[in-house]
């Protein structure tokens, strides 16, 4: 039965989630971009352009999330582990040279997984690191956290600084990755669609995990009710080291890929994807895979929209996306826990 005393707002909203809810804002918001756009090619050459720049923010993102929801950590120093990525990354293709730049697809598409597989694994132990280190003495304590973290992140650049210098340094992009080919009468970049193909690789290999797995099923658990997780005797914090270990390790496979898409980098990439990324955390809703998947993806569409409808709104687009989503739902769109 319909409740006739309800407001119109939370009749409209019972509505739509009755229909998909929130899963449908990505094809609205594309639907209204085709609108205002008008060329057809050209707004499919944006949307495959918004999809790939949303994965790739996505790795970056889900691990924050996760991190965010079942440690209750404010973790500001995430973007070193995005700026680390990118920078080994770089570095791995430049050693590998021909196998990067040489005329076998096989060798470019190695090399470029061999380079994104260390970025991923140091990443995944600088995190172990951190954890220990920074993040253990302060648990429960989120002043402490924000200021000792952000504080690891100006260390984390200096020492960026340090290894590789000021200047920016160019990433070769695998050959075979290069250019791109006409479908339909649309031009759709070859790297976009590897990125696109990762990052949902990455997702299905995440939701598997969380949803098909006991390890998994204690992660979601810990996220809704931490408390209850350890009465039944498990031990959450070595949870908090795999997650933060997973989180970084993510974080570091997207500045890899992000080192590619830019094709020139500096010590700031990481400070300048962390807007991005705590926006997706924040409307895909705290704890959540598929919340920061669907907070990516908003945001790669909006990004690439906006840029090309009106460029001086570029840059405040995305924060007038979270305060539209946060008005209507304060907790985010798909939140696993609400705190």
């Amino acid at each position: 039965m319909t409740d006739t005393n309800a407001s119109f707002p939370a009749r409209v909203t019972a509505g739509f989630d009755r229909f998909g809810g929130v899963l449908w804002l990505p094809v609205l918001l594309a639907i209204v971009a085709l609108l205002l756009i008008g060329q057809p090619s050209t707004w499919a050459t944006l949307t495959i352009a918004g999809l790939a720049m949303g994965m790739m923010i996505f790795l970056m993102a889900s691990g924050l999330s996760l991190i965010f929801g079942l440690m209750d950590v404010l973790n500001f120093g995430h973007s070193a582990f995005v700026t680390a990525g990118a920078f080994i990354g770089a570095t791995v293709l430049a050693w590998l040279g021909f196998w990067v730049t040489g005329s076998n697809p096989a060798l470019n598409v190695m090399g470029l997984l061999i380079a994104i597989t260390v970025a991923t694994v140091f990443g995944a132990l600088a995190g172990w690191f951190f954890e220990r280190v920074v993040i253990r003495p302060v648990y429960q304590d989120h002043l402490r956290q924000i200021l000792i973290t952000v504080g690891a992140l100006i260390v984390a650049e200096e020492l960026v600084l340090l290894v590789w210098g000021g200047a920016p340094i160019p990433v070769p992009r695998p050959a075979a990755l290069t250019g791109s080919f006409v479908l339909g009468g649309v031009s759709v970049e070859i790297y976009r669609i590897f990125a696109f193909l990762l990052g949902l690789a990455v997702y299905i290999a995440m939701y598997l995990v969380l949803n098909r797995t006991r390890l998994g099923l204690l992660i979601r658990a810990g996220v809704e009710n931490r408390e209850m997780v350890e009465a039944l005797g498990f031990r959450i914090d070595r949870l908090f080291i795999l997650v933060f270990m997973a989180g970084s390790a993510l974080a570091a496979m997207g500045g890899a890929m992000w080192a590619g898409y830019q094709g020139l980098i500096t010590a700031a990439i990481g400070s300048e994807m962390m807007i991005l990324v705590f926006i997706v955390v924040i409307i895909g809703g705290l704890g959540s895979i598929q919340g920061s998947l669907l907070g990516a993806i908003l945001v790669g569409l909006m990004a690439n929209y906006v840029a090309f409808l009106m460029p001086k709104m570029a840059l405040a687009s995305n924060m007038l996306l979270m305060m539209t989503i946060l008005l209507w739902r304060p907790y985010g769109l798909l939140p696993a826990v609400k705190r």
